[in-house]
């Protein structure tokens, strides 16, 4: 055991004794937040008399509020430290001051990109591009380039075989069995290799990262060997859909906010979101072995979401999981589709709800549990919404609904409505308050243009998503699953026919609260219009954003342009 990585340990062990007044403020500022709503809307409840149908909107909306109030406070703390700090990543990565800009890289790094029947073209074309960007750093590095793949397609496996089988500088690999899906590939892969590799980044299909971004990675793994996982801020590279476009800009806001605040109170439990990492492959390979769940179907199997749960076991081994809070060149693609966006959340979805299995298992610490109920929390507040609004109308149509305080009732909406959008506020607010970055950004007009483009993209996709999720996690009960397949990434029109198809839940339910609150309560549909209209349009917004015609109009204007684009 190293000198080193019994003084990293012991300053880690310093800074967690540091970090718990943090937590336990950010544990005050939700409970208070939490209880304080929950009062306010126990008294909107009060004021039509207590029914079976009030305990359980009341209980409904306890269960959907924590996430998002969690996300709120989040951004919150983000925002202050990114306007009072004039280094927010060192100051909530103390890793990061430990590291040389100059360090003599001395470790032998692999950089894995995994793949699963995906465009070879595209993946060729963005290992090239990482390979010229390290080539261009004057700075000798071992950094292999592994392309791991699943495919099991025969003609893809075969173009897979001409594009990388063929070059000298690229190692490629292909399973013949998915087993463990991604996860699975990269533990077969550090298992293999652990003997003679220090390192391994860890990137989807579609990412992409800097020759610079590469070797910062490097250097602070090296200059920190307590740090067993190292995860970057991924932003959106620039896109050409309208769908992709807006959802990126809005996103890249959020998570700017959003990470740094994490990253304050999380310290060395922090996040790991699976790509764009790099990890330190022996303790990997001992400790981060992913469980397979026996029984208990729907959530049976392979883990799905193996990230947090990889973090979790990582930190419960007394190694650190960190992330950087800036950007600096790690970039990925988002869905170009609504339909697309929805299937990989819906994945999501059922690889967030196995943890269930895992949260009450021995072998993970504090930290590692909330995690673990974090990630499931987020996909609670869909079904608890949607059940909540159901009784909300059976009540209604029952004859027990009554007179209820209206300002109250206005001002709990508006502000859940302010809840919702502070992250994205505050990271746009925060750029405004910078001359340079709000340059980099097109300038004012341009930065509020796309913002209030994201507003209303935000208000139209969010119903869809809750109905599509709700949809889901109840098929769950019955047998429903998702299995693993590629990701569509090329841009394309939605059919109407296509969209029809996937979308009529949301329309339907959209039309029957829309009818039912305008026959219980025709005052409150002026209200739920935010809300109706993203059920309502969900198909015509699915085809209008996937639209070549409206992408290429928002690039040629710049609306929702990005830094880079």
């Amino acid at each position: 055991m190293s000198t080193t990585w019994v003084e990293g340990k012991a300053s880690t062990i310093a800074e967690e004794q540091r970090l718990w007044p943090r937590r336990v403020l950010v544990l005050a500022l939700n409970l208070i937040s939490w209880l304080g709503l929950g009062l306010l809307m126990a008294r909107i409840i009060g004021g039509a008399g207590w029914s079976w149908a009030g305990v359980a909107i009341m209980l409904l909306y306890l269960i959907a509020l924590p996430w998002t109030l969690l996300a709120f406070w989040n951004a919150v703390i983000g925002f202050f430290i990114l306007r009072f700090h004039h280094s927010p990543a060192s100051y909530t990565n103390p890793a990061l001051n430990a590291t040389p800009a100059d360090a003599l890289i001395i470790s032998r790094t692999a950089i894995c990109v995994c793949i699963r029947h995906e465009s070879v073209t595209g993946v060729v074309a963005r290992v090239k591009a990482m390979r010229e960007s390290l080539d261009a750093m004057s700075q000798s590095a071992d950094i292999e380039f592994h392309v791991l793949s699943d495919s099991a397609r025969p003609d893809i496996c075969a173009e897979e075989a001409i594009a990388f089988g063929n070059d000298p500088r690229l190692h490629y690999r292909r399973r013949t069995e998915n087993i463990g899906y991604k996860a699975g590939n990269l533990r077969d892969f550090a298992t293999a290799h652990q003997e003679r590799i220090d390192f391994m980044i860890a990137l989807d299909a579609d990412s992409l990262m800097s020759g610079a971004a590469i070797l910062r990675l490097i250097r602070v793994m090296q200059a920190n060997p307590n740090l067993g996982i190292l995860q970057t801020l991924v932003t959106g590279r620039p896109a050409t859909s309208a769908f992709a476009r807006i959802f990126q800009f809005g996103m890249r806001h959020g998570m700017r906010t959003h990470t740094t605040g994490i990253a304050w109170w999380q310290g060395s439990s922090g996040p790991y979101w699976g790509h764009n990492a790099i990890i330190r492959l022996h303790p990997f390979v001992a400790h981060c072995a992913l469980p397979v769940l026996r029984d208990g179907l729907p959530l049976a199997g392979h883990m799905l979401s193996h990230d947090q749960v990889e973090a979790a076991l990582m930190r419960a081994a007394g190694f650190d999981v960190r992330v950087i809070a800036d950007e600096f060149g790690s970039w990925e693609e988002n869905p170009p589709r609504l339909p697309d966006f929805i299937r990989r959340d819906l994945r999501w979805c059922q690889g967030n709800l196995q943890y269930l299995r895992l949260i009450g298992k021995p072998g993970f610490r504090l930290m590692g549990r909330f995690q673990l109920c974090n990630a499931v929390a987020m996909y609670l507040g869909a079904p608890a919404s949607v059940i909540m609004l159901t009784v909300g109308i059976a009540n209604g149509f029952s004859g027990l609904h009554g007179h209820t305080p209206g300002t109250l009732a206005f001002g709990l909406y508006f502000g859940m409505l302010i809840l919702g959008f502070a992250p994205r506020l505050l990271g746009v607010i925060d750029i405004l308050m910078r001359r340079e970055d709000r340059e980099r950004w097109g300038g004012g007009f341009r930065l509020l243009a796309g913002a209030a483009t994201d507003a209303v993209f935000t208000l139209m996709i969010g119903p869809v998503m809750m109905v599509a999720q709700s949809r889901f996690i109840f098929g769950l009960l019955f047998g429903h699953r998702i299995i693993w397949e590629a990701q569509q990434r090329d841009d394309g029109i939605v059919p109407i026919r296509e969209a029809i198809g996937g979308l009529w839940p949301q329309f339907l339910l959209g039309l029957g609260f829309g009818l039912a609150t305008w026959h219980v309560a025709p005052a409150s549909l002026l209200w739920a219009l935010p809300t109706l209209a993203g059920s309502l349009l969900a198909v015509p917004f699915a085809c209008f954003t996937a639209s070549p015609r409206v992408g290429a109009w928002m690039r040629q204007v710049r609306l929702c342009a990005v830094p880079g684009e």
